[in-house]
């Protein structure tokens, strides 16, 4: 590991010009490509105190073993040459991009005596008009081959088209009407030409005017008598309208537009694109990206539009993203410049834009979480995560099972925890469990950790006992709230649920929560199980009484499953909180009714209307309700009318008392006004 300050520049021989730097290892391999506005402030913030940095960079920095750079220009001449660089010496510790393939591109080369229609990939050439890009070349084919019935474009290449025209014979095409057979002289190259413009002009979204001069023509040709030409026109029609079809209307006005979307953690990021030319969705795509490099969604924003556009890709008016670089300034420079007029980059706000970025952003978190899926279910990879976890904490033998606790409250009200299982690398739901807190009052998380861990291995040695393995003393602890109803049980029926340690019990924390886990397990006397804190903020895993946290390299299947044991657990911590929440802000009076189930309860405020009026019924009618009997009836009955009324609710906009709003069964008005939102906290 190099000392960063064994090839720090002199003072004041960096220059304070835009420029892009390069750092190289101690074999002359480009590890690093960055850009700065100022070259001098951007390369001193690396050479301070590593306990400043970022682990990524302070790894980054430790591995050079030298810093060079190159003067430009401008802003935007070092975001090209950035680019360059990156492309050409692949670094390891810039964003990697997993997607360097091309899409195909409809393409129809106006530059040529006869316009040829056909599939294209790659740069773009001056004199050829370019839609899409498409996903799959099969759906670009698909649409030529509607569209040739209407526009019979020649689509063979120019080695066909000139033994067609030596042999005076056309192909296959020119014969069954999908070309008008230029080569043997049936149109003139003007009226050839002609019809590659109609073709144009409807692919770029101009099919409103074209299809209704078609209908008049119909029209015309029927009144006419020529009932064939009108047939044709019929069959023509219908193939403009199924090829429309294929590709809906999402955004008005003919909007030419790319839109990118991203879905992110820790590790990896989702990049979704789609493209929009003439107000339709005409192709789409992606790829994951690993976030080497500290980047946050600007970065990831500005490293994506990079790959988009710097292979040749053709700018549109409008390029919606999800956050804007920083600064944004240069970035629309050059996309001005790629496209040869301004470019609109900005983040969409309101309307189907926004709409349709929101689309974009589920097929990003859809992306993501296929990616995530397929990485978990390869039987070596998970292996291989197993043992490097093993390696990194010292275990003896690798965790078959892991188990991973969170808290989760809002704002120190309805405090829960969750308990995942990971068996072989893989979720194992049917163990999952949650807790209430039950110690204490307010926020505290370490507490509650501690309180967890207690009740789990508490329950653990209970179970123990149950078979005479250990002997332990009953504790006013072991609550009946933590029994299950059903899982494993013994032969008198009792439930086993906590009867299985895991080899490695994981906290989302990092050493308070960590320290809480220890001392909950030695009070109980458990030596058996090896503890980790795994914390949000830098993923690193801390170990119990290490004043130095494990740092895992960023591409470790070790480190990637533990972050996604960690995350079920916030996740399952989060809907468990959620459903507390949620249920203790909208019970009513008929929640404490004895003997009166969610359904039961339902089915009288539908039948009422509200409470108001449920209050005023007699027992025979509510026994006139589906489901309820007399007994409940006067059950319902006496419970309500031992209870004062709520008091109206109060419309807080215009201080009108609503009369039935308080006692509403769907939605109940709140008295006092609403208060700013808060942020769960797992």
């Amino acid at each position: 590991m190099a000392d960063p300050s064994t090839y720090r520049p002199a003072p004041g021989a960096i220059p304070t010009s835009p420029g892009v730097y390069k750092f190289r290892d101690a074999h002359g391999r480009v590890i690093y490509v960055g850009k700065a506005k100022s070259l001098r402030p951007r390369l001193s913030s690396y050479f301070q105190d590593l306990a400043g940095l970022h682990p990524r960079t302070a790894t980054m920095v430790t591995t050079a073993a030298s810093v060079e750079w190159t003067v430009v220009g401008t802003e935007v001449e070092a975001l090209q040459l950035e680019y360059s660089w990156i492309k050409e010496f692949d670094p390891r510790f810039n964003v990697k991009y997993r997607d360097d393939k091309s899409y195909p591109e409809l393409a129809v080369t106006l530059d040529e005596e006869y316009p040829r229609v056909q599939v294209m990939r790659g740069a773009h050439k001056k004199g050829v008009r370019y839609f899409g890009p498409y996903g799959h070349a099969w759906a670009i084919r698909e649409t030529v081959d509607l569209l040739l019935r209407v526009f019979p474009v020649r689509t063979c290449s120019n080695g066909v088209f000139k033994r067609a025209r030596q042999v005076g014979r056309p192909c296959l095409l020119g014969y069954i009407g999908k070309c008008a057979a230029p080569c043997v002289g049936k149109v003139s190259a003007d009226e050839h030409r002609e019809l590659a413009e109609d073709f144009c002009d409807f692919m770029a979204g101009r099919t409103g005017n074209y299809l209704r001069r078609l209908e008049e023509e119909m029209r015309e040709a029927a009144a006419s008598l020529e009932y064939e030409k009108a047939a044709r026109l019929r069959d023509d029609i219908g193939a403009l309208k199924r090829a429309m079809e294929k590709n809906a209307i999402v955004l008005a006005d003919a909007t030419d537009a790319d839109l990118l979307a991203l879905a992110e953690d820790e590790l990896e990021a989702a990049v979704q694109i789609f493209h929009v030319r003439g107000g339709r969705v005409r192709g789409q795509r992606g790829w994951v990206t690993d976030k080497v490099e500290d980047v946050d969604t600007a970065g990831l924003v500005e490293h994506a539009l990079q790959q988009l556009y710097g292979g040749g890709e053709s700018v549109p008016r409008e390029v919606l993203v999800p956050a804007l670089p920083d600064p944004v300034g240069p970035v629309r420079e050059w996309l001005g410049g790629l496209r040869g007029s301004q470019v609109d980059l900005r983040v969409p706000q309101r309307g189907d834009k926004k709409d349709l970025m929101a689309t974009v952003q589920r097929n990003a978190q859809q992306a993501l979480a296929l990616h995530k899926t397929k990485r978990a279910s390869d039987l070596t990879t998970r292996s291989r995560a197993l043992q490097e976890i093993a390696d990194a904490l010292e275990l003896d033998s690798v965790p078959l099972r892991i188990e991973c606790y969170d808290i989760s409250h809002l704002q120190g009200e309805d405090v829960v925890a969750s308990m995942v299982v990971f068996e072989d690398g893989l979720a194992r739901k049917s163990e999952y469990r949650r807790f209430q807190i039950k110690g204490f009052e307010g926020q505290d998380d370490v507490r509650s950790m501690h309180e967890v861990i207690s009740r789990r291995f508490r329950r653990y040695l209970q179970e123990r006992e149950q078979t005479g393995e250990w002997a332990v003393p009953e504790s006013e602890d072991d609550r009946p709230e933590d029994r299950p109803e059903d899982g494993p049980r013994t032969e008198e029926g009792r439930p086993k649920r906590f009867a299985y340690p895991p080899q490695l019990l994981v906290v989302d924390g990092g050493q308070p929560q960590v320290a809480a886990a220890r001392r909950a397990l030695d009070e109980l006397g458990i030596d058996d199980v090896a503890l980790c804190g795994l914390a949000k903020r830098l993923e690193e895993v801390w170990l119990p009484g290490e004043d130095d946290p494990v740092v895992l390299p960023r591409s470790s299947e070790g480190l990637y499953l533990l972050q996604r044991v960690r995350d079920e657990a916030h996740r399952f911590a989060i809907g468990y909180q959620r459903t507390k929440r949620s249920k203790r802000l909208t019970a009513g009076e008929l929640d404490s009714v004895p003997g009166l189930g969610e359904t039961r309860r339902q089915a009288l405020l539908k039948h009422f209307g509200s409470l108001k009026k449920l209050r005023a019924a007699t027992v025979d009618e509510l026994c006139a309700v589906p489901g309820i009997g007399r007994r409940t009836a006067e059950t319902v009955a006496a419970a309500l009318s031992s209870r004062t009324p709520a008091a109206p609710a109060v419309n807080t906009a215009t201080g009108e008392i609503i009369e039935d709003g308080a006692d509403q069964a769907a939605e109940p008005v709140a008295a006092a006004p609403q208060t700013a939102p808060s942020q769960e906290t797992p």
